[in-house]
């Protein structure tokens, strides 16, 4: 008699009902957090779906990792409330928030083997030694880490030390999943791995999870929703499509995918840029000169129309991305496929396709 080998999807399974419920929702209302002066988030208000996995996003000091910390138990904050499944959380202990998380830096005991390293948090809250191997067995099992349970951290690849840090953060079977921009350490190829494999286990467990990150490429892969932060708020927060195709502010153009600065005139709310007339997205702006933000892949290459030369040209495997450079010396991005071939050099024609921009006011 031979015994069947579970899939991730059996595991999943299991340790979903093992946890009785699909994930909690997670608010912040009105969260203020103080460093001395500065004010590192400012009354930020946010709303998670049970089972929902959302990003915040942003660069350097934005405040994304003080929200975590926030939401974690690691920082106090100064006013608002933290709530899980509706209850205030503030002034709460960290352990005692059903939570599970991941950081940036692994954080594994090189003393112990991956088994006992998944296997600490159980020991911690006294779960009997039988019942917490197996849990940890299948905790390693669903992160494809199940042949590597007795090797200690120097004996694991940095991506595989992170897995090992994801089934230790999973095997308590929390109902809300924190991640500190857990793959900023792995290489390219790694990190899309390990990404792809969060997001499937994260949608088989049903887990409640904020990945923090300021990599827009990881947030727009991976989350149902992204929040853009920007000096202690939330700038906008969508679905990657939204954010993209309606950004609310030329910071989140920018930000979020790329964007080319064309110089324009605003008359009667509309952009007008190299004769195009392009619908303004965002808050209404007064009219004159603006800087428009125009996504590369709604500029094409024409028979006629605004002059250009092509500075270089890149093959990006289903894309080409051109740059070429326009008679005011403004510099452009564009996208288009690859059976067009243009050579350093060469003069061409763009049109823009109309699509709505974001603005700012130009001086």
């Amino acid at each position: 008699m031979t015994n069947s080998i579970p899939t991730a999807t059996t595991i999943a399974a299991s340790l979903s009902a093992a946890a009785g419920a699909d994930g909690a929702t997670v608010e912040l209302v009105g969260v203020v957090k103080d460093y001395g002066s500065h004010r590192a988030l400012n009354a930020i208000d946010l709303a998670i779906r049970p089972g929902e996995f959302v990003a915040l996003l942003g660069p350097s000091g934005c405040g994304k990792t003080t929200a975590l910390r926030a939401l974690s138990g690691l920082e106090t904050i100064n006013a608002g409330q933290i709530r899980i499944d509706g209850k205030d959380v503030a002034a709460i202990p960290t352990n005692q928030r059903d939570i599970g998380m991941v950081f940036q830096s692994y954080s594994l005991f090189p003393h112990m083997t991956a088994l006992e390293n998944v296997e600490f948090g159980l020991r911690m809250r006294k779960v009997a030694p039988t019942e917490r191997r197996a849990r940890a067995e299948e905790a390693l099992e669903m992160v494809g880490l199940g042949t590597f349970a007795q090797r200690f951290a120097h004996q694991l690849s940095g991506g595989q030390q992170q897995r090992v840090a994801l089934a230790r953060a999973l095997v308590t079977r929390p109902r809300v999943l924190l991640l500190d921009e857990p793959l900023s350490a792995l290489d390219a190829k790694v990190r899309v791995q390990l990404r792809d494999e969060i997001r499937r286990i994260q949608t088989e467990l049903g887990i409640t999870t904020v990945f923090v990150t300021h990599d827009q490429e990881e947030a727009l892969a991976v989350a149902d929703r992204v929040a853009v932060m920007r000096d202690g708020v939330i700038e906008q927060i969508g679905t990657p499509e939204e954010l993209y195709a309606t950004p609310s502010s030329a910071f989140v153009a920018d930000f979020v995918g790329l964007s080319n600065r064309i110089p324009g005139q605003l008359v009667a709310g509309v952009a007008e840029v190299h004769g195009a007339r392009l619908e303004l997205l965002g808050d209404p702006l007064p009219d004159g000169p603006v800087t428009a933000y125009v996504r590369p892949e709604d500029i094409v290459i024409a028979d006629a129309g605004i002059p250009a030369t092509v500075v270089a040209s890149s093959f990006l495997g289903s894309l080409r991305r051109t740059q070429v450079v326009l008679q005011d010396d403004t510099l452009l991005s564009i996208q288009h496929e690859v059976d067009t071939r243009p050579q350093p050099g060469d003069a061409v024609f763009l049109r823009l396709k109309g699509a709505p921009v974001s603005a700012v006011p130009r001086s």
